[in-house]
């Protein structure tokens, strides 16, 4: 078996079209061996949004508002100390 290091000279000589054949080939042999997707074909899943979110963006312009005005004390309260 090559190693990531022995492969990479050999792919980055492949044309674009070529290169994307490959990913693709990649990606469907990962899907055949490993259940990496979290969402199953064919179902609806809900997305919030910020749609219908009334309010909200006046909350966003507070944060951003005491962000700009108390810098210090917000970086303090996520564990961050300004220099």
């Amino acid at each position: 078996m090559m190693t990531l290091t022995e492969l990479l000279p050999a792919i980055k000589q492949l044309s674009p079209l070529d290169k994307i054949k490959l990913i693709r080939l990649l990606v469907e042999e990962m899907e055949s061996r490993e259940k990496i997707a979290p969402l199953e074909p064919g179902k609806a899943y809900n997305l919030p949004t910020p749609y219908n979110s009334f309010g909200a963006g006046a909350i966003l312009m507070q944060v951003i508002e005491s962000i700009v005005l108390h810098p210090v004390d917000i970086i303090r309260g996520v564990g961050y100390v300004r220099l």
